[in-house]
């Protein structure tokens, strides 16, 4: 009979149980060997507990997102008007007098708009999505009874799977540490605390169980990242039975809402309490003026749908999916949409040396002794170092390797076997190995930054001889040491002690009195095209600066290259010395730092971030995870470890300066087009306020029917759906957007005004000069019959002109400078502004058109229309120069 899972799903007994087993049953208890699960289990238990993933923030499918698409304020509005429409024209209305007009237009706006958003959603999610599938976790099991692990993703990871971690890992799934070495692990994800905690295979004691899960030191929790050393674990739960699945499942769908997005709720909200304060000023004027409220509250349910911004969430929506699709054709993946917007509004990128600046091909240039002369010995020691250690094995540990098997150096492991390490940290800046040859000879090889290791060596030796380090030796070393540096070469030292007696259990304090025997010189050289593009960005207004873990000479040197200033430079340990206003202010206008530690990158991001600053970080490696975090944007490549590229918004599929720039200037472009459209929204709506409030006051009939309204609307809406498409200059993709709607209030003030004069002159056009010449008299003058023809001419003329002059507006707005002459949209903006424009002209001479209303105009009219749209443009030119000049912004 099978045995009853111990491991089904999460719960605190669950994991004290895991805890508490002794480590000689810990494999038996997990149903599980030291040679790991063979295929057979694992697909039975990848049958019982499905794949190794949470709950998250997973894109809908396409039926949800089509839902979701239409889930909005401004639709809810709409469809609110439309219900009333319903029982108004519909249900309450006669037989011969119903009329569905009005509740066909709102629903096909609603359509337009919902759908428009969803084929740019999906579009950019599908893009995504294929990249996405070229970037996976990966890690690392023992399976079959190979005594060597392999790499599989991390979804396949079954309970029962023995995972090897080592510095850099995601933890994979919740698991019971059976060995491990100098393992400091980072539970910030789960507890909010920054200090990395040391796991062990201990076992624990019952009286634990008072205390929380998470403190329990032989348990890693998926979700944690290994910040050194190396561990064995059984994994005992994976998926949504981890203890961070339980937290997934009650925070899906729940993330912090940007300063972008807090920026267009606000509009949003200022638009819709426009529209609420304004239409029932528009039922009084016209009930009382009119007589007639049904009317009255008919033509204000229809000049609420016209000051609805329904428009906005398809061109927010759009613009960003736009965007997302332009990077995935440079191989950009876009995990935040979001990230695109903060793109544009970067002003600083902070960016590490290696692989950024550089070709991330780090080559071994030299392996000399102290005397400066090649020697093999110094780099069989280094091999020895980097072929034993199990930690993650970075590029100069891989140069080492491969320029030894060169010199036929791979076959030594052979004589030696491993008995401990002490794993790389970044403060002590180096690692060490323990050794033994076959004939017994006990050895620790230790190698690193030269600073760190000139600490721990007492020895040195020179001409083949052990003498005592004296301060003479040290500064020749590091001198030599510094003329590397400055031909752009990273110099780490090789140091060992043999003989020792100690059995087991090394640790920092044993790397002391160490014996110098040389030096490791790398070369990685810049980038070609990293120059150019710093050059770009920083035309652009972004201010570039680097953030590295390097020697300073060696960072100074490649910056220099690479067109970086380095008159301003800083390290780490003069960070330390500094008081924290002195260091704030030193942050401002430093390009260069070297020697820093992960905590000293972070308060660097953190610093320029509390001088409103909006800053990038571009890194891959295990000691930029809490700076990516703590970035604005978070910038990483598909070769980074698990931990950076979990914590990017934005993963690049190839390491290359120049797509962040092409990145900044389609964030740029996107913050543009929604200022474009929001601004227009904003003050048309403003004027038209005047105008419908100056017409329904002065008029003895109304301005324009409901349906005339709804018709002008929904061509404007069709208008504005290429505005995602749109261009904007070059000049404002100079600098940095950052969200700011302070100016929108005072820019309706101003600018929202102009468009109602024109339509005053329109209402003083028609009403005493085209009606009376088409129909040979004054209104007033005229019998009932040609009153409604005159009343059908007043409304056909300020029908075009309206729809006219609102769809012109775009394009008075979207630039600085003269529109069509020195500024000209893109050809699908311009395209559907003119057939919209014709459209609306040809509705009114048709047969449909005359069912809603409309009467054919004479030619004058015409030519009174063209001049009334080209002052509406000239004067609209003007009063923009003037409030560039007297408020130094537009857009």
């Amino acid at each position: 009979m099978k045995k009853e899972r111990k491991i089904t799903q999460f719960n605190t007994e669950k994991i004290f149980l895991a805890a508490t087993q002794p480590i000689e049953v810990a494999y038996s208890y997990f149903e599980t060997s030291r040679g790991g699960l063979d295929e057979e289990q694992v697909e039975d238990r990848t049958k019982e507990f499905g794949e190794n993933e949470i709950v998250r923030e997973r894109r809908d499918r396409g039926l949800i997102m089509l839902i979701k698409t239409f889930i909005n304020p401004f639709i809810g509005i709409l469809m609110g008007l439309a219900l009333v429409s319903v029982v108004l024209d519909v249900l309450l209305a006669r037989p011969e007098d119903r009329e569905w007009t009005t509740v066909i237009i709102i629903t096909t706006m609603v359509l337009v708009s919902g759908i428009l958003r969803f084929v740019q959603e999906f579009k950019s999610n599908r893009a995504s999505e294929a990249l996405q599938k070229m970037v996976t976790n990966t890690a690392s099991v023992y399976r079959d009874g190979s005594k060597s692990s392999r790499e599989i993703a991390i979804e396949e990871i079954v309970p029962g799977d023995l995972v090897y971690l080592a510095a850099g890992d995601m933890i994979p799934a919740d698991m019971r540490i059976v060995e491990s070495k100098d393992l400091f692990v980072s539970q910030s994800s789960l507890t909010g605390e920054s200090d990395a905690i040391e796991k062990t295979p201990e076992l624990q004691e019952r009286d634990q169980k008072t205390g929380s899960v998470v403190e329990l030191n032989n348990i890693c929790f998926m979700g944690s990242n290994v910040i050194s050393g190396s561990a064995l674990g059984i994994v005992f739960a994976t998926g949504q039975s981890t203890y961070l699945g339980t937290i997934a499942k009650s925070i899906v769908g729940v993330r912090a809402q940007t300063s972008f997005d807090l920026g267009i709720n606000k509009v949003s909200l200022l638009l819709i309490r426009f529209m609420l304060v304004m239409v029932p000023f528009v039922f009084l004027v016209n009930g009382l003026t009119k007589g007639s409220w049904f009317d009255a509250f008919v033509f204000a349910v229809s000049v609420a749908v016209g000051l609805t911004p329904e428009m906005l969430p398809m061109i927010v929506t759009s613009n960003l999916a736009k965007g997302a699709v332009t990077m995935s054709k440079r191989k950009t993946i876009v995990k935040n949409l979001n990230a695109i917007q903060n793109f544009g509004a970067m002003n600083i990128l902070c960016t590490d040396k290696t692989g950024t600046l550089t070709h991330d091909k780090i080559v071994l240039e030299r392996y000399m002794n102290v005397d400066g002369n090649e020697d093999k010995r110094v780099l069989r020691h280094a091999y020895f170092n980097s072929y034993f250690q199990t930690g993650l094995k970075n590029l100069i540990d891989q140069a080492i390797l491969s320029h030894a098997k060169e010199l036929g150096l791979q076959t030594l492991g052979r004589s030696y076997k491993k008995v401990d390490e002490i794993p790389f940290d970044f403060n002590r800046r180096r690692m060490s190995v323990i050794i033994e040859k076959n004939d017994g000879k006990r050895q620790i090889i230790t190698k690193g930054a030269i600073e760190e290791m000139l600490s721990i060596c007492s020895h040195v030796e020179v001409n083949g001889e052990v003498v005592p380090m004296s301060d003479r030796i040290k500064n020749l070393a590091l001198a030599d040491a510094n003329g590397m540096n400055g031909e752009g070469m990273r110099v780490l030292a090789v140091a060992q002690k043999s003989w020792i007696e100690k059995e087991l259990d090394f640790a920092v304090e044993d790397e002391q009195d160490m014996v110098l025997i040389g030096f490791l010189a790398f070369l990685d050289p810049p980038k070609v095209s990293a120059e150019k593009a710093i050059a770009q960005l920083h035309a652009h207004g972004v201010e570039v600066k680097v953030l590295s873990g390097d020697n300073e000479a060696v960072v100074k040197t490649i910056c220099r290259q690479v067109g970086v200033d380095t008159t301003h430079a800083m390290t780490g340990p003069e960070m330390e010395r500094m008081s924290y206003e002195e260091l704030q202010k030193r942050v401002v206008c430093t390009k260069v730092f070297s020697k820093l530690t992960p905590m000293q990158k972070t308060q660097i991001i953190t610093m320029l971030q509390e001088l409103d600053n909006t800053v990038g970080f571009l890194g891959d490696g295990i000691n930029d995870a809490s700076a990516l975090r703590q970035s604005d944007i978070g910038i990483s490549v598909d070769t980074a470890v698990d931990i950076a590229k979990e914590s990017a918004d934005i993963i690049l599929l190839e390491k290359d300066l120049m797509v962040l720039e092409e990145g900044v200037l389609e964030g740029r472009k996107i913050f543009g087009n929604i200022m474009k459209y929001i601004k227009m929204t904003a003050s048309s709506n403003f004027g038209n306020m005047f105008s419908v409030l100056a017409a329904s006051a002065f008029l003895p009939f109304l301005p324009m029917l409901p349906i005339h309204i709804l018709i002008n609307n929904l061509l404007y809406d069709i208008s504005q759906t290429t505005i995602p498409f749109d261009t904007v200059d070059k000049e404002y993709l100079l600098k940095p957007r950052k969200w700011d709607a302070s100016d929108l209030s005072r820019f309706m003030i101003y600018v929202g005004p102009i468009s109602s004069i024109f339509d005053i002159t329109t209402y003083l056009l028609m009403f005493f000069v085209i009606g009376p010449q088409m129909l040979g008299g004054a209104y007033f003058g005229l019998a009932a019959g040609d009153r409604i023809a005159f009343q059908q001419i007043f409304h056909t003329g300020w029908f075009i002109e309206s729809l006219l002059s609102q769809t012109l507006v775009v394009h008075m707005i979207r630039t600085r400078k003269i529109p069509f002459l020195q500024s000209r949209a893109s050809w699908p903006v311009m395209a559907l502004t003119f057939l919209i424009m014709a459209v609306g002209i040809v509705f009114t001479f048709t047969s449909l058109g005359s069912r809603v209303g409309f009467r054919p105009l004479s030619g004058g009219y015409f030519v009174w229309l063209a001049i009334t749209l080209v002052c509406y443009c000239v004067l609209t030119q003007v009063v923009k120069q003037w409030y560039i000049r007297r408020f130094t912004r537009w857009l």
